[in-house]
């Protein structure tokens, strides 16, 4: 009998071939050296332990600086992607087209100080202001320094006074609303160098000169830009927001949600490996 038991040993050793320790031949020895190596083995993935609990609150913090990195927190890589795919897109643009906004701006700042003058148009209103309103004497207001230059605030005031089309007073020169001023109204149209001098005729709704009208055209354009790039700005403020909600709202669900878990474990008996499958569940509340 003992000799049947040492047989059925040795032969498990070679069929199985878990394990190369060698048989001494004596049935007693050999019988408590297998089972010393009798255990048990952890889950497949070496853990029995339950998922880190994640901080919604950390993860919404990460992303809301870095969209994105609240999503690797979370382990949640793909979403990762998405998220720094917006981000970048939206920085280039905004980038670019606030770029391109400022190149076209300088462009029609340049255009309008070659092309339009404050002088051709003061002259102008001074020489047609008692034709538009007939209550305005031009000689009390003081249009030009001794120098030749234009008296701004006088020219302002007799702007005021005549009133009509004549619905603004023009900005100090340099500032953005005399750039948008002498392309936006067409009492400014007197102003542009295709027009003429202060004898030419000029009635509201008379078309505008070709500069004043390819002018408009520049100034639109460069504020299309500004407008594409604001979208830029908006885009890049959503894309932080909504990364991190959706961080902490898949870190809060990751705490609650329900965690099913299969695995294949096993333990050794004797020489033989036994395995046998597990599930696990996990609440988290």
């Amino acid at each position: 009998m003992k000799k049947l038991i040492l047989f059925l040993i040795i032969t498990g050793q070679f069929v199985l071939g878990q394990n190369k320790t060698v048989l001494t031949e004596n049935l007693n020895q050999d019988m408590n050296l297998a089972f010393t190596h009798t255990n048990s083995s952890p889950d497949s993935d070496g853990s029995n332990s339950l998922a880190v609990k994640r901080k919604p609150g950390l993860a919404a913090l990460y992303s809301a600086v870095i969209p994105g990195t609240g999503q690797v927190y979370n382990k949640q890589y793909w979403k990762t992607a998405i998220f720094a795919l917006v981000e970048i897109a939206a920085i280039t643009t905004t980038y670019l087209y606030n770029k391109k906004g400022d190149d076209q701006t300088a462009y029609f700042h340049q255009y309008a100080d070659e092309h339009w003058a404050v002088t051709r148009y003061a002259k102008w209103t001074e020489v047609h202001a008692a034709e538009i309103n007939s209550n305005v004497d031009p000689s009390q207001y003081n249009v030009f320094n001794n120098d030749g230059s234009v008296n701004w605030r006088e020219l302002n005031r007799l702007e005021l006074a005549i009133g009509s089309y004549y619905s603004h007073q023009l900005a100090p020169y340099g500032e953005q609303q005399y750039y948008e001023m002498i392309g936006k109204y067409t009492q400014f149209n007197v102003g542009w160098d295709d027009f003429g001098d202060e004898n030419t005729p000029y009635h509201y709704g008379d078309p505008v000169t070709p500069h004043f009208s390819y002018y408009s055209h520049q100034r639109g354009l460069a504020n299309d830009y500004y407008d594409v790039a604001k979208w830029g700005y908006i885009t890049i403020l959503t894309n932080h927001i909504l990364s991190a909600v959706e961080a902490a709202w898949s870190a809060h669900k990751h705490n609650r949600s329900l965690k099913v878990r299969m695995s294949m474990n096993s333990f050794n008996s004797g020489y033989n490996v036994v395995y046998y499958p597990q599930i696990n569940f996990k609440y988290r509340f």
